[in-house]
């Protein structure tokens, strides 16, 4: 049985870095994930958004 979970990656929208890997659920959230997450490189709140 095929799984309904994609594991993604999100990456900072200002430094490009591949910080954090995570799930999401590909029927209930067809879109690319967009997220406000701490980047360590930054030092700050960044939107972090899914890689593809």
């Amino acid at each position: 049985m095929a799984s309904k979970r994609d594991e993604v990656i999100l990456k900072c929208t200002e430094c490009g870095n591949e910080n954090y890997i995570t799930t999401r659920n590909k029927r209930n959230h067809p879109n690319k994930m967009e997220i406000n997450k701490f980047c360590p490189h930054c030092r700050k709140m960044t939107l972090h958004k899914e890689k593809k």
